[in-house]
């Protein structure tokens, strides 16, 4: 029943991560409701949508990509304008967190192992997302420059990096040294070196470290973003390292920074 969804979302170059994600969610609406998609009705739609946040405890954000998937099949594959009067629940608007550069100085150095210990460097340095880092290859590497690029990142777009220069030296004598040859920096044991094993890096190192911070592998991202702006880099040249499309996200960062407001003294102190 979901043959034509999955078409036209290859049709239209959605990513694998977004076609098994609507695939799921409408497979698990389908199990739900206990009816064909034909006979779908906009209060079955609305039944899902409360069961999954109340019964399931489905968090904003999952909450609308289920609703997305849903959205997707039966408004553009089956032409039904059920959700019109559906509203998203709307996303919590948290401050992101971010690390000190002490914090990350001790979180590269409990890092024994050189493969895991570069990765965690790369992913601060560059500002990458763990599935950037894991599947970058070695000739999207311009050492000599300085520069990088990320293929086919989120939304599918190719954007430059920035490669430390203390980091050059190390990924040169990394790849000349290395044992498994392979097209990906970071190889694994099928091409290249899971999401999942690159987590359970950056936790580990987390805990070896002693920061009471959670410590994951997009905190590094966040800090990345943040020490720039600390260091009073553009906040529209951050946009484009980190691939924002809009400069508002990238302004999320802003909100983590707290050195500007340290330098504020309270009126108390001068009374």
């Amino acid at each position: 029943m979901l043959e034509k969804l999955e078409t036209e979302l290859k049709l239209r170059g959605f990513t694998d991560k977004t076609l098994k994600a609507y695939l799921f969610h409408n497979k698990a609406f389908l199990n739900y409701i206990k009816k064909k998609p034909e006979q779908i009705t906009q209060e079955g739609i609305k039944s899902y949508i409360a069961y999954i946040m109340s019964e399931k405890n489905y968090k904003a954000a999952s909450t609308n990509l289920a609703i997305s998937a849903l959205r997707f099949y039966y408004e553009e594959i089956l032409k039904n304008k059920f959700f019109t009067n559906i509203k998203p629940p709307k996303i919590e608007k948290k401050i992101p967190t971010a690390l000190t550069k002490e914090e990350v100085k001790k979180l590269i150095n409990s890092i024994e192992n050189p493969k895991h210990r570069l990765l965690v460097e790369l992913m601060y340095a560059s500002g990458l997302r763990v599935s950037e880092a894991v599947s970058i290859k070695v000739d999207d590497l311009s050492l000599e420059e300085g520069l990088g690029t990320i293929r086919e990142g989120k939304g599918k777009k190719d954007r430059h990096i920035i490669i430390s220069q203390s980091l050059i030296p190390k990924i040169k004598d990394y790849v000349a040294n290395r044992k498994n040859e392979s097209e990906y920096l970071f190889s694994g044991w099928n091409g290249h070196m899971s999401t999942r094993m690159a987590q359970k890096i950056v936790t580990d190192a987390g805990e070896k470290a002693g920061i009471k911070k959670r410590v994951y592998c997009h905190i590094l991202r966040s800090s990345f973003a943040t020490h720039l702006l600390e260091n009073n880099v553009d906040i529209r040249k951050i946009q484009v390292l980190l691939g924002h499309s809009s400069i508002s996200t990238t302004e999320r960062y802003t909100k983590i920074s707290t050195k500007q407001l340290k330098e504020i003294q309270s009126p108390l102190d001068s009374l």
